[in-house]
């Protein structure tokens, strides 16, 4: 049974790992490097990736956790994790609770206090549904308890952290778009890009995309928000982060240039119809998912597109959601 006083606010203490641990990470080199986060289940979102890495066929896929969440169904299960598993990958709080062998944390996600109640307890609800499928598929739960919570590489002349959350935690929120606003968290910011000794942090986590210029010009934060659902007003597009010493093939959403390396948000055109029909198929209405997400799926959310390099989408209101 879960808790429904803090499951899904709390952070486990086995997500801390600080800052220092992504500067004694292994690096791994690439000239070219996909980061998807929150791909949530999301099976055309994912052969759209695959397909747009055909066109570069030497880009590397690091998929940021969070890539289960609506795949309930077996197959569907079986089909994201079994591709996701070929690539580099780190665990999200989705799959971090797949081993807990209880439900104190819920979903894990450690929402801030702003998110309602009623937000929490649904994503505690898919959570609890989403684990018992993972336990049909012990094979795959022993990959993905295999996985880091975080990862470094090299690209070019940068150094990039792929983290989830934030520099210091799993689930943290200190790289959502509103807590990049808040000047009093520079100190902190500083001591992380120090500490983790990396000019750019690439995460996901708080479900709603984020860019941040910092240090007069020579660091990074972006949050591509979701791969799997639209991020922006009107759209029906995932986001994922390239970051690459060559130009991009596919326009760029939003994006900006350091020590030589092309840093873009992109557009994950993947195939709204069967997307939907997926996932009404696991989530009718009034289930959990539906009531907190279709609306999401439908009609994108409340951000608009940002304008110019270094810019980040606008939030008009938009509510957290995983």
């Amino acid at each position: 049974m879960i808790d429904s006083g803090r499951a899904g606010r709390t952070c486990p203490l086995r997500y801390s790992y600080g800052a220092a641990a992504i500067a004694h990470a292994t690096t791994q080199s690439t000239q070219t490097l996909y980061v998807i986060g929150g791909l949530y289940g999301n099976l055309p979102a994912l052969k759209t990736v695959l397909t747009m890495r055909e066109q570069e066929n030497d880009a590397r896929l690091c998929f940021n956790g969070d890539f289960n969440w609506f795949n309930v169904d077996d197959d569907g299960f079986v089909a994201i994790n079994q591709t996701v598993l070929r690539h580099d990958a780190i665990v999200g709080n989705v799959e971090a609770e797949f081993a807990s062998p209880d439900d104190d944390a819920g979903c894990g996600c450690a929402y801030p206090e702003n998110v309602d109640a009623a937000t929490v307890t649904r994503s505690n609800l898919i959570h609890a549904r989403l684990k018992k499928t993972a336990a049909r598929h012990p094979d795959l739960l022993l990959l993905i308890d295999a996985l880091p919570m975080l990862r470094r590489y090299c690209i070019g002349d940068l150094r990039v952290g792929v983290v989830h959350g934030d520099a210091d935690s799993l689930a943290g929120w200190r790289f959502d778009a509103s807590a990049l606003n808040d000047a009093s968290d520079e100190p902190w910011r500083a001591a992380a890009f120090a500490n983790a000794d990396v000019d750019i942090f690439a995460s996901s986590h708080t479900c709603l995309p984020a860019l941040r210029v910092f240090a007069d010009g020579n660091k990074v934060i972006i949050n591509n928000g979701a791969a799997g659902m639209p991020n922006f007003a009107g759209s029906n597009f995932g986001v994922l982060t390239r970051i690459s010493t060559k130009p991009s093939p596919f326009p760029s959403l939003y994006g900006c240039k350091l020590l030589g390396v092309h840093v873009d948000a992109l557009a994950i055109n993947y195939d709204k119809a069967q997307w939907t029909s997926d996932f009404r198929n696991n989530w009718p209405p009034e289930s959990a998912a539906h009531v907190s997400y279709f609306e999401r799926i439908s009609n994108g959310t409340n951000y608009t597109l940002p304008v110019g390099a270094g810019r980040t989408p606008l939030n008009q209101g938009e509510t957290h959601e995983l």
